[in-house]
């Protein structure tokens, strides 16, 4: 099975990234056209969060009722610190954004990438190559062209966005810390912190939205029409992929790596933004968008270099040089192998 695995893997990888990349555009998309004026102005970030966790934590349910994925033992002071710090990550970011500018909040994004890569060598004492590092800060740039306009903060919005990048960072790293430890698939443990996450967010959703936007989301329901009803619907169907493909890919490579490849989200949002909403598409944005682009292309191109290099200097550390055989033999060589059973030397064969 795990040679299968590893056999289908370019597969199975280039799927996992394609799944996050058409699931997270398809969300953004169908929420700004739930949560926008022009819309259907549902405002309840971070309660429609809540539906996304319940509709996941659903389909974890029914998958494993049905046994079509099988549940391992995970403590549930684990699962608890984790949901907790998935919901701070998920509050920090709608308070952030309410609080500061839109430039200053994709400075806050950007800045995920190297916190991650800071928290990794603090935590798990891993290394980065000159080329990954070179990389990562293209892409970083790239973006930041592309996207950073209008940058004002205030202290509470610092504070917040400090929040949200920490929480995020720990939590991406987490999950593929929890998968490792536990030998636990990706969508075998998002069905156990799923509903810790709904219930709570479903909890304590409602108040945070009404200090975001003024608004109760039960008055909301009371005359809710059926467009917004089928974008609530569709805005979860998509978040089950986002948050299955979201998992897979953290465990399958890293948090750096979905940091970095996950801008590709940036660059296609921000693409189909002037193709179906009229958004506006300067020369800036387009620049920025190849740059990023670039960068992307030769964070992958590093990374296999860093595997390369790992490998060889694995099998290096496992064999011997030339040198060394030669010296083995000539030792072999002076010094035959008495056989006790025919009381006669026996020289070593050359291999």
């Amino acid at each position: 099975m795990e040679m299968e695995k590893r056999s289908n893997g370019g597969v199975s990888d280039v799927g996992a990234w394609a799944m996050n990349v058409v699931s997270s555009v398809g969300i953004i998309m169908a929420n700004k056209q739930l949560m926008s004026s022009t819309g259907y102005a549902f405002t309840f970030a971070t309660t429609l969060t809540g539906f996304h966790f319940a509709v996941t934590a659903l389909v974890g349910f029914v998958s494993n009722s049905t046994g079509y994925t099988t549940s391992k033992h995970v403590p549930l002071w684990e699962l608890l610190w984790f949901s907790i710090v998935a919901n701070m990550s998920i509050t920090g970011m709608n308070l952030s954004l309410m609080l500061n500018s839109v430039g200053f909040y994709q400075i806050t994004k950007l800045s995920m990438i190297p916190v991650v890569c800071v928290m990794e060598w603090i935590l798990h004492n891993k290394q980065y190559s000159k080329e990954v590092k070179t990389s990562v800060l293209v892409v970083v740039i790239g973006v930041g062209v592309c996207t950073v306009t209008d940058v004002k903060v205030n202290a509470k919005g610092f504070i917040c966005a400090c929040v949200a990048v920490f929480a995020t960072s720990l939590q991406q790293i987490s999950i593929g810390s929890l998968q490792t430890k536990y030998s636990i698939g990706s969508f075998e443990l998002l069905s156990k912190t799923a509903p810790i996450q709904a219930i709570s967010l479903l909890i304590f959703g409602p108040f945070i939205d009404f200090y975001l936007s003024e608004n109760l989301v039960s008055n909301y329901m009371k005359t809710i029409s059926w467009g917004a009803i089928l974008f609530i619907l569709l805005s979860c169907s998509l978040a089950v992929f986002c948050n299955i493909s979201q998992y897979l890919c953290i465990g399958r490579f890293s948090a750096v790596s979905f940091q970095v490849l996950g801008h590709m989200k940036t660059v296609c949002v921000l693409t189909l933004g002037w193709m179906l909403f009229d958004s506006e598409l300067t020369f800036k944005n387009i620049m920025g968008m190849l740059v990023a682009v670039g960068g992307m292309v030769i964070y992958s191109w590093a990374v296999e270099v860093e595997k390369a290099d790992m490998k060889a200097t694995s099998v290096g550390k496992n064999s011997l040089t030339e040198e060394e055989l030669k010296l083995l033999r000539d030792g072999m060589d002076n010094h035959p192998i008495k056989d006790d059973k025919l009381g006669e030397s026996k020289e070593v064969l050359d291999v």
